[in-house]
């Protein structure tokens, strides 16, 4: 079991990682790197033999491997990534980039996307040198640049170009599951993620003529593009229940004593209340409008505008996705994917899944335990790429009125230093018997 030091250790990684300003504003502008060489350092200290890797300069990767009892089993990667979306301190109660522990609260960006989880692993791993545990699987450790942007120099380099350093992973542990959702009734449920859509960021181009604003004008790129965006926001997406996402609404009905009927998702959806908000974004694929540039004057019609749609398709979803994307920009715009990863889906009957469950229950006994497909993505959409099935799994127990969904990306970013002195009871259970 994980001893009093690593406890100490989490919050203070946690918090040092955090003081560690490694902003992603995409574009490669970003460097892990002093992050990178914090967690080598720590991981070092617990005799391991890290190794530091980049695509480009200052973008830096981490892997090491722990060796476990049994050489015949398949290796399990633990991952984690170093970069944190941009903050403005303005807008926060604290500095972004403090790190304070206040209140028994850890402060920053990063508190939960996700240098909580990489000071977890480092906790527990050391624990482990400490106690002289060995896990019974090799788990390899990997702390990875560029998650927040394309991961083209973080997980995407190690898995096209340093596929050796991952030799016998079948199975990999990463953010985004196991945390503790209040349904506002008292029952505490904790997800643990076996899937997540497919990324489909699209660029939409609209042409037509370029003149004088004053001018009739029918063949407006601008007003081309306007109806396109306007159609694509507007459209109603029809359900499409994956494995994973069927099994989520099948525990959670049963949890709720509510008839399963799964041929009306919708209605569905609305009896179980506040728990719809872990199934409800991925029952469908989706398409939002979230970027527009068009122009340079404003008496000028321009002769090409852009639009930008963060898109997300479900397992198996994709030929749905082109095809509805190609009638609603319609004739006179045209779409191309900027950036596209594939959709992710693991099972739910494995024993790696039995043990994440056992490892939750036997910490928190009061929650329930259900399966749930991510609506974004992750480094293991990359590391998929090796045959690697990927889960989430960030255990935290968190107290009521932490909206945990809302603080990734969100202002004033925290996490309770129960909370992650839970997360390294559970990882460190969990781990030494994957």
């Amino acid at each position: 079991m994980a001893d009093e030091q690593a406890l100490d250790e989490v919050v203070r990684f946690t918090s040092d990682l955090i003081r560690i300003d490694t902003t992603n504003r995409g574009g490669g502008d970003c460097r892990e790197r002093p992050a990178a060489e914090y967690a080598a350092a720590r991981l070092a200290e617990a005799g391991l033999d890290p190794v530091l890797l980049e695509r480009t300069e200052g973008r830096t990767n981490v892997v090491a491997r722990v060796e476990g009892s049994d050489p015949s089993a398949d290796a399990l990667l633990l991952h984690g990534h170093l970069d944190v979306v941009p903050a403005e301190a303005a807008d926060w109660s604290v500095h972004p980039f403090s790190g304070e522990v206040r209140d028994g609260v850890v402060w920053g960006r990063g508190a939960v996307d996700m240098k909580n989880m990489d000071a977890m692993i480092l906790a527990v791993v050391r624990g482990w040198a400490r106690q002289g545990v060995r896990p019974r699987r090799d788990v390899v450790i990997a702390f990875t640049a560029d998650e927040e942007a394309s991961a083209v120099d973080g997980s995407g380099f190690l898995a096209d170009h340093h596929p050796e350093l991952f030799e016998g992973c079948t199975e990999g542990v990463s953010e985004s599951g196991a945390f503790t959702f209040h349904d506002g009734a008292g029952r505490q449920i904790y997800p643990i993620a076996a899937g997540e859509r497919g990324t489909g960021w699209l660029r939409l181009t609209a042409r037509g003529r370029a003149g004088h604003g004053s001018k009739v004008n029918r063949e407006n790129a601008v007003t081309r593009l306007a109806a396109a965006v306007t159609r694509i926001g507007e459209h109603e997406w029809p359900p499409r229940l994956t494995p994973t996402v069927r099994a989520a609404l099948t525990e959670l009905a049963a949890l709720y004593g509510i008839e399963s009927d799964l041929t009306e998702v919708d209605a569905l959806l609305d009896k179980l209340g506040p728990a719809a908000a872990l199934v409800e974004a991925t029952v469908r694929n989706s398409a939002n409008p979230t970027m527009l540039d068009a122009g340079y004057k404003l008496n000028v019609i321009p002769g090409e505008a852009t639009a930008y749609v963060d898109g997300r398709c479900l397992p198996g979803g994709e030929d749905e996705f082109r095809a509805t994307l190609d009638r609603l920009t319609g004739p006179d715009v045209d779409w191309e994917f900027a950036h596209r990863e594939v959709a992710l889906q693991s099972p739910v009957d494995s024993p790696t899944y039995a043990r994440m469950r056992a490892a939750v229950e036997e910490f928190a006994p009061e929650g329930h335990v259900v399966p749930y497909c991510m609506s974004g993505g992750t480094d293991a959409k990359q590391f998929s790429r090796l045959g690697i099935t990927g889960y989430g799994f960030t255990p935290l127990r968190l107290p009521e009125g932490y909206d945990y969904q809302a603080l990734f990306h969100g202002v004033d970013e925290r996490v309770p230093v129960d909370a992650l002195h839970f997360g390294v009871r559970v990882l460190d259970r969990f781990l030494r018997t994957a």
